[in-house]
């Protein structure tokens, strides 16, 4: 057997998914929404599935598709591409991000990871014959400097993968920290994989800063995206790659051979969605937003220290005012006394972890979240004892 992916251990999130499970615990671990997504758009994959066609598309993406990413990062992000040779459909993000890797990476080139990190880049890196070169973030702010950028970036680094907005932490990039990284790649081979599902889900009035957006990453960058995350319907899998024509060839070439095409129904209706106007996503992200404030005054008034989440469906808290240092300790006893599944950031490091930070789901009804809460509440002063 491969040894890469046979030697990985179960994860905590599906560790913590059978304890909610087993102890018939509110699942606030795993990170998707409880509603059924937007009915227009599930109506159209519907339509299409009937009467459109169920055969192969091209492999490269619907052109309607391919149109409708161009057109929808232009509009709502600047981002402006060709959508013949600059956009690439894939069976979802974590497809995109495997053929990204395999597709850029040769044996033994440096490849930069900042951590804490999606738990797919590492083995993925591996398998590609990548030498990991981990930049450890820390709370609250997770954020990369100058120094950490020169000190892992180098003329032997292949390729950088960044998460903007950062999950787990919730934390979300400025444009100056793009220029950063692109100032920090000029006179090496580096290339950047810009992990950016949850483009759409920022709050509090922040506007994402696409790395194609960025004068000294646009030829050097891969962006990725998620029609999942944009739309609450995290099960179609359906990713949305952009990058400069030399890029995206390569990554289609690997694509060919990984999932090949995506089901024809799902990209009509993804199209469909991606020409909904500003105010939709906006709406989708003061809904969210709300769902944050409420779970995070409940936190707060339970006890908890609560981190700053200005993107993605999570918020964190930080156990170290209750004199803890093992996250993941803490959340199997939290699933198992409080009845709530929660997820330890440790679990998103490969090595010296920060151990003292839980994340929680909060993209979820305001009944769950209500219920969530009184159970914290009650079991916070033994968990902290």
């Amino acid at each position: 057997m491969n040894r890469i992916f046979a030697d990985l251990p179960t994860t905590i999130f599906e560790e913590m998914s059978a304890a909610a499970r087993r102890h018939g615990a509110i699942n606030l671990g795993q990170g998707f929404p409880d509603g059924p997504g937007p009915e227009d758009v599930r109506r159209a994959a519907a339509d299409a599935v009937m009467n459109g066609n169920n055969q192969y598309p091209s492999m490269m993406g619907t052109a309607e598709l391919r149109a409708a990413i161009a057109e929808h990062y232009g509009r709502l992000q600047g981002v402006l591409l060709d959508p013949e040779s600059e956009c690439l459909v894939t069976s979802g993000a974590t497809e995109a991000l495997a053929a990204s890797i395999l597709g850029l990476v040769s044996p033994g080139e440096e490849v930069v990871l900042f951590e804490p990190a999606y738990d797919a880049y590492l083995p993925l890196v591996r398998q590609a014959g990548g030498i990991p070169v981990r930049v450890k973030l820390k709370p609250p702010a997770w954020r990369f400097t100058a120094e950490d950028l020169r000190a892992a970036i180098g003329p032997k680094t292949g390729l950088v993968i960044i998460n903007n907005p950062l999950n787990p932490a919730g934390a979300v990039w400025p444009r100056a920290d793009l220029e950063l990284l692109a100032a920090a790649i000029e006179g090496t081979p580096a290339v950047v994989v810009s992990d950016e599902v949850w483009e759409h889900v920022v709050f509090d009035g922040r506007a994402h800063a696409s790395v194609l957006s960025v004068p000294g990453l646009r030829e050097r960058a891969v962006k990725i995206g998620s029609a999942g995350k944009m739309f609450a319907l995290t099960g179609w899998k359906v990713g949305l790659v952009a990058a400069a024509p030399p890029l995206l060839r390569a990554v289609a070439k690997t694509h060919q051979f990984l999932a090949f095409t995506t089901p024809p129904n799902l990209q009509a209706a993804v199209a469909y969605g991606l020409a909904k106007d500003a105010r939709f996503f906006a709406d989708a992200q003061a809904g969210l937003a709300r769902s944050r404030d409420r779970f995070s005054a409940g936190l707060a008034a339970a006890g908890f220290s609560v981190l700053p989440s200005a993107g993605t469906y999570f918020v964190c808290v930080d156990l170290a005012p209750l004199g803890l240092t093992d996250d993941a300790a803490f959340c199997r006893r939290l699933v198992a006394e409080a009845k709530v599944a929660a997820v330890p950031v440790s679990a998103f490091f490969a090595d010296d972890p920060v151990r003292n930070v839980v994340r929680f789901c909060f993209a979820k009804a305001d009944a769950v979240l209500d219920e969530a809460i009184e159970r914290l509440a009650r079991a916070a002063p033994a968990l902290a004892a």
